[in-house]
């Protein structure tokens, strides 16, 4: 088998796609979900695509000052998630959540300026409300991302799931 010089063997190997958030939380257990302007109509984590080159907590620290006017450092790592292509056509993407720290409604109702041009709203959502709101793998990402909170880990998915039985 002949080996490829650098470039070739790079330009052969699979593409994929980075994102990073953040997860804001308040006393009650409740999380900062925010509404797209754009997409299906499902609320999301606040974050996302990976600038080339960009390392994931500076993803989730940029994105959160872009989306809601935040600035703040993002703590821990809470999850990974890896999401296979899609049929439309979006490649793999792995998807790295942060805790973003606590944030009472109070908090977020005066330092929170949405980016008009990316959301629409936002809001504090308690558990029982995040499967009603979000796609399936995002409900289940979110879940895991609050398991790892409270026992102070981090998870590893693939599409919002642990890969162990």
């Amino acid at each position: 088998m002949a080996h490829l010089p650098p470039a070739e063997y790079y330009a052969s190997l699979p593409r994929h796609i980075g994102a990073a958030g953040a997860i804001l939380h308040d006393e009650r257990g409740r999380v900062l979900l925010v509404e797209p302007a754009y997409g299906d109509g499902h609320w999301e984590i606040p974050g996302g695509a990976m600038d080339h080159g960009e390392y994931p907590w500076d993803t989730a620290r940029r994105e959160i000052e872009e989306e809601l006017g935040l600035a703040l450092l993002p703590g821990r790592l809470l999850v990974v998630d890896w999401v296979p292509p899609q049929p439309d056509g979006r490649p793999a993407l792995t998807n790295h959540l942060f805790d973003g720290g606590a944030l009472t409604e109070a908090e977020a109702r005066a330092r929170i300026r949405l980016d008009a041009g990316e959301l629409t709203a936002w809001r504090l959502a308690a558990p029982a409300e995040w499967d009603v709101l979000m796609a399936p793998h995002m409900a289940r990402r979110l879940r895991a991302c609050a398991e790892a909170l409270t026992a102070n880990t981090t998870a590893y998915l693939h599409h919002g799931v642990p890969p162990h039985p």
